[in-house]
């Protein structure tokens, strides 16, 4: 269903006004696999997901999805789950009214309904496309997965989800890890980010930024793009695109 993105960093980095965000991260995801990035408040894992997603540009390193290398490029394959501080939901609008902002008309015709139920269903949030519950009246473990069914209406190659640990039970947050393999079992490559250890191949960041190396190798890979990204986009290693709002926001 869907068509995984490989993605590979070499000695990635990022170093910002205060000193160094992550250092020296070195990954393989397959496509259709699911990797953790692990670690504190302050290790750099936001950081390292908006990254691999096209939304911060390294200051070292290389980072390359689907045989694109640019940021501009990356983000036209990656999708960004709930990355709090970054695409935050909106809690005065619904369910639907998410739905319809991030994509406009997606409700007027059955077939893009049908498509926006199937992206509910898919992330695990039993509720139909036009449901009228408010943001704020959803819980934490709703509202990972609203941000993934929004995600999923573009139709990624990766999929970047960050906190899966945060403000969840352990039940919850088993859950939520059972979606993401599922996802990963219809071909979409996965990154998600925690605190704590992970049921999946991890890349564990410590605070102060240490070299760090891990693998997580899927079956066939994606072939990859044709390596013409079509030059920077001028975003610098301070920067993330709000998804839904349009704002800069703040990274950790």
């Amino acid at each position: 269903m869907f068509r995984g993105a490989e993605v590979r960093a070499a000695d990635l980095s990022l170093k910002g006004d205060h000193g160094w965000a992550y250092r020296d991260v070195t990954l393989h995801v397959g496509p259709g696999c699911v990797t953790a990035i692990t670690g504190q408040a302050g290790s750099g894992r936001t950081s390292l997901l908006l990254t691999l997603a096209g939304r911060m540009k390294p200051t070292g390193g290389t980072i390359s999805v689907s045989g694109h290398t640019s940021p501009k490029a990356i983000r036209r394959i990656a999708a960004l789950g709930l990355v709090d501080g970054v695409n935050d939901l909106e809690k005065a609008l619904s369910v639907g009214e998410h739905l319809h902002e991030r994509s406009p008309g997606l409700l007027r015709r059955g077939r893009q309904e049908a498509r926006a139920a199937r992206a509910l269903e898919l992330a695990g949030l039993d509720l139909p496309p036009d449901d009228r519950t408010l943001v704020r009246d959803l819980g934490r473990e709703q509202r990972i997965r609203l941000g993934i069914a929004l995600a999923l209406l573009d139709e990624p190659g990766l999929l970047v989800v960050d906190n899966i640990d945060i403000g969840v039970t352990a039940d919850q947050q088993e859950a939520i890890w059972r979606t993401l393999s599922d996802l990963a079992g219809l071909g979409l490559t996965i990154v998600a980010s925690c605190v704590e250890d992970a049921p999946v191949p991890s890349v564990h960041l410590p605070s102060g930024a240490a070299p760090q190396e891990a693998a997580a190798h899927g079956a066939a890979a994606v072939p990859d793009g044709d390596g013409e990204d079509g030059g920077d986009d001028g975003h610098d290693g301070h920067e993330a695109r709000r998804e839904h709002k349009g704002h800069e926001g703040e990274d950790r």
